[in-house]
């Protein structure tokens, strides 16, 4: 499958953005995730929806929300309450077989191409 992420660009800290990762099929029977890398960093974990539930990274809890259409075919992250500190490079990630590993980068096959969310306060 590929994956098309967009969506990011310029905030204030407080503002709300919504990234769209769109997928080339049906993304029903995958673990889905949302990873970020700003800059000299890691790529870190934010959100995923695996074996049906949501996970999120601590520092995204409560602010953002990782969900995906009816058609199965584009997951989404809404980001809220946005922070400097959120600034980064956004990935979405997809992984057809279950894992515990939601939040390892290692784990999923496909990824998206990024974009870039910029947060000033």
């Amino acid at each position: 499958v590929q994956l098309q992420a967009c969506g990011g660009g310029l905030a204030q800290a407080g503002d709300s953005l919504r990234l769209s990762c769109a997928a080339s099929g049906s993304l029903s029977d995958y673990d889905l995730g949302w990873f970020r890398q700003a800059p000299g960093m890691e790529r870190e974990f934010v959100a995923a929806i695996s074996g049906g539930r949501t996970y999120y990274a601590d520092s995204v809890k409560g602010r953002f929300s990782i969900f995906r259409d009816n058609a199965k075919t584009t997951v989404y992250l809404q980001m809220n309450s946005l922070k400097p500190e959120d600034t980064a490079v956004y990935y979405c990630a997809a992984d057809k077989h279950y894992s515990r590993n939601y939040d390892h980068t290692g784990r999923y096959d496909y990824w998206g191409q990024g974009t870039l969310v910029t947060v000033s306060s």
